[in-house]
Order: structure tokens, then sequence, then C-alpha cells
């Protein structure tokens, strides 16, 4: 199921899957979070076990074997890489993070919030980047979003707001995607720690 597809090569949606495939060049690079069930991925070298709330990077050009349980369900965020990055990357919740940019001074509502990251996988050629992002509370103001991003929460809650006054609650557990450009704002009440893909 396809919730977005831009003509940036970045597409996102929800995989619903109960057999086993085998890929011999996989076409894209892929970041997955498993929703229910579980999932095995398997190459020559690796064998990943993702159950619920796990994620991994299935690199472009990998040979692997996909084996999903019936009624496992995953929510994925491909995109179209420049050359192969074969293999498979495990992402680590409980990764240890470093102090990392905040937001912009001139959007900020209220105190600056202390953010920190960790790359896990990485494409230099495409500036694609995928890993584990923290922060204190904050509230912004709305603003087109950089980049698409794909955010996976796994802990904290944070409502995203449109101009038009909507909004989305992201809770722990929720997966997202927000495409490049779209406009919104940001409030989380609470700390909150992602698991990220952004291109």
């Amino acid at each position: 199921k396809v919730a977005w597809s831009g003509t940036d090569g970045v597409s996102a949606g929800i995989v619903d899957a109960g057999e086993v495939f085998d890929i011999e060049d996989f076409p894209h690079t892929e970041v997955m979070v498993v929703h229910s069930g579980h999932v095995t991925l398997k190459t020559q070298e690796q064998t990943l076990e993702l159950s619920l709330g796990t994620s991994a990077v299935i690199g472009r050009g990998t040979a692997l074997r996909i084996e999903a349980r019936v009624g496992t369900q995953w929510a994925f965020c491909a995109m179209a890489t420049a050359a192969p990055t074969p293999g498979l990357t495990l992402l680590d919740p409980l990764a240890i993070l470093s102090p990392s940019a905040e937001p912009e001074p001139q959007i900020l509502i209220g105190p600056t919030p202390q953010c920190r990251s960790r790359n896990t996988f990485e494409d230099a050629a495409t500036n694609l980047r995928v890993g584990v992002w923290d922060s204190t509370p904050y509230e912004r103001h709305g603003r087109g979003h950089k980049l698409n991003e794909l955010m996976h929460l796994i802990e904290g809650s944070v409502t995203l707001l449109a101009p038009d006054g909507s909004n989305v609650t992201v809770d722990t557990g929720d997966t997202v995607f927000v495409p490049q450009g779209a406009p919104c704002a940001w409030k989380s009440t609470r700390y909150v720690r992602k698991v990220y893909a952004v291109k």
C-alpha cells in the first residue's frame, strides 16, 4: 500500500506479507519498521530477525531472502540511490547519541531543545541518512519540511500541525512519512526518541 510516491525516487507506505520472497538484486535502498508479526532477512553473510518495533535498512543491490510470517506488516521508505550499497543494517533503538543541531532560533516557540543523533547508515552520493535522534520537549512554527523523512517513534509523542489547522499526533510505536516541502509545525511536550530516514 503506497502512501507516497514522489518524482525524486522516494516512496513510502505499508507492506502486508506472509510468505517467502527471493530477490537477486534489491532495486533500491529501503528502510523498514515492523508493526506486527515477524520477518527474517537473510543474505549469504547475515541474518536479521525483526519483530514488533524493530527496523533495518536493505541496501540497493542486496541479494536476499525475505521470510515473513502470516500477519506480518511493516512500514517502508524506499529511496533510489546512485550506486549499489548491498547489505543489511540493523538500527539499534538504544544507540549512543551525540549532540546535533537544534531547530533554527527564529522558528522556535519557547526554550531551545537539546537534540542528539547518530547516523547508522549513510549514502553520501544521495545524502541519504538513517539513524536515531532524540530531543527534549519543544515547539516550533510551521515551515516547509527540509527533506523527505520517515520517522518512527521509539519513545514519546509529537503533534505535527498543518497551516489549515489540521494535525497528526504521532505516538510511541507509530510511523509517519513527511514529504519534502510539506508545511508543518512541531509540538512535543515530553522527551522524544525516533528512528529517522531522511533524503
